[in-house]
């Protein structure tokens, strides 16, 4: 019996991309500019999260907006560009998960409606 290799490495590019924000109004401008330039296909703003972290040798507990971008693997590179240019962070979190799986209809729509270079 021969097996057939299966490969784990997914057929699309499909990524999320976590960013946080200072403000409700700084995540809107960057989802608005990052959806107006195709660097992302949609983003979904999710207000008032608690975070926690270290920054200057002190602990930080802030309120942020994160923001979760579906876009393309070759376009991380753009994004975090373009975030960094627009954000009021010194070191902003982006963040890139490969998507795993995901409905071969929204993983299309996202090929389509990103920018392809």
């Amino acid at each position: 019996m021969v097996r057939k290799k299966v490969s784990s490495k997914p057929s699309h590019d499909a990524l999320v991309i976590l960013i946080t924000a200072a403000s409700p109004e700084e995540a809107r401008k960057i989802a608005h500019t990052l959806v107006s330039e195709r660097l992302v296909a949609c983003v979904n703003l999710v207000s008032s999260v608690e975070s926690i972290y270290t920054w200057e040798d002190k602990v930080c507990d802030e309120r942020e907006v994160l923001l979760v971008c579906k876009s393309r693997r070759t376009l991380f590179g753009k994004v975090a560009s373009r975030v960094k240019e627009l954000h009021s962070y010194q070191v902003p979190e982006i963040i890139g998960i490969p998507v795993v799986e995901g409905s071969s209809d929204y993983l299309q729509w996202i090929r389509q409606v990103t920018r392809s270079r």
